[in-house]
């Protein structure tokens, strides 16, 4: 039985049980074929735009004997992912730059599954306020420490209106963007260690720029950061505010 990274294992338990999977950037293939071997979905298409990420998935998937569950397709993102024909569209080990351009150029496709996972490794908050701009619900989030990084990961579901939005200000709306709307309401203990991490972070940088000499630039990153530190002090209170808020 195929072992999975910690990582790897909190991104498969967020497909459906039962649902077809798309791995889009599926470099060895790990994911499908492991929860094809537990019998979790019946079978996937393993995707990654580059040749040799995707003969080492095809090489894994006939060892682990999968190649009538598991097909792999050379593709950039979704463009050779037909219309509902994935459950469940799995985008996972990239920038979140690069995951909210395959979101757009293949919007269609995504839209037309039943849910999306997504486990960026930057720009995570942008990935959020995408997901809120375009109609997509946070259903399920996870974040797990591992070799000494933060990985965040979600699940979201495409709506014609999450009114959860609605009459929220910015002093909630930015902080869940940062750091998950659901990992805050649930409490995720990784996440207030990285809470933490942060804040220490941030005070650091702070401390060390009031030793600078003030210039314009050295001002505004001030600036910038203090909002940062804000947003971070702010989101201990939402962990217990937001568990009253309905989401």
């Amino acid at each position: 039985m195929l072992k999975l990274s910690k990582r790897m294992r909190a991104v498969a338990a967020m497909v459906t049980p039962g649902n077809v999977l798309a791995d889009i950037g599926t470099d060895h293939g790990y994911v499908p074929i492991a929860l094809v071997q537990r019998e979790k979905i019946p079978r996937a298409v393993a995707v990654d735009i580059k040749e040799g990420p995707l003969n080492r998935a095809k090489e894994n998937i006939v060892q682990y004997g999968m190649q009538g569950y598991i097909e792999t397709r050379l593709s950039d993102g979704v463009k050779a992912i037909e219309a509902n024909e994935a459950d469940s569209i799995l985008i996972a080990g990239m920038g979140g730059e690069l995951i909210i351009h395959i979101l757009t150029e293949g919007e269609s496709v995504c839209r037309s599954a039943k849910e999306i996972i997504l486990q960026p490794q930057s720009e995570v908050r942008k990935v959020r306020e995408y997901l809120r701009a375009h109609k997509y619900k946070i259903v399920d989030e996870d974040m797990i420490f591992e070799d000494g990084k933060y990985y965040p990961m979600m699940k979201a579901i495409p709506v014609e209106e999450d009114a959860f939005w609605a009459n929220k200000k910015e002093n909630i709306i930015i902080p869940c963007d940062i750091y998950g709307p659901l990992l805050l309401k649930n409490g995720n203990p990784v996440l207030r260690k990285f809470l933490v991490h942060q804040h220490r972070k941030l005070t650091f940088i702070l401390q060390s720029l009031a030793l600078q000499q003030e210039t314009d630039s050295v001002k505004q990153r001030k600036m910038e950061v203090a909002q940062e530190l804000l947003y971070n002090e702010s989101a201990y209170t939402i962990l217990g505010a937001i568990k009253n808020a309905g989401i």
